[in-house]
């Protein structure tokens, strides 16, 4: 167990940084090419290929070439779901401080 564990951690860490949150959500609707998620996120290329290429060796995205063009996708868009999940929680800490708020 703790190996899996560790490997569920692995992951956790590798989209564990607010430009990989940015792509991961750039590519829930589909394929882009890197010039086009360096444009949404912004994100200089090279600062971006670091942060593609820890997703792509945590098994979080897939890369392909398409003549000159490299296009990323999500490799498990079950990712975009635990998103949501942190959504959810941040909504409920909002929820929670506006409750102790009323309370001054």
């Amino acid at each position: 167990m703790q190996r899996l564990f560790e490997r569920q951690a692995s992951i956790a860490k590798a989209i564990g940084h607010p430009v990989r949150v940015a792509v991961i959500d750039f590519l829930k609707d589909g394929e882009q090419c890197v010039c086009d998620i360096a444009a949404k996120v912004g994100s200089e290329r090279t600062n971006l290929s670091k942060h593609l290429s820890v997703m792509v060796s945590a098994g979080v995205l897939e890369s392909r070439k398409d003549g000159l063009k490299v296009m990323y996708r999500l490799k498990t868009p079950c990712v975009v779901k635990f998103l949501g999940c942190l959504r959810e929680c941040l909504k409920a800490q909002v929820k929670e401080t506006q409750e102790l708020m009323k309370m001054i």
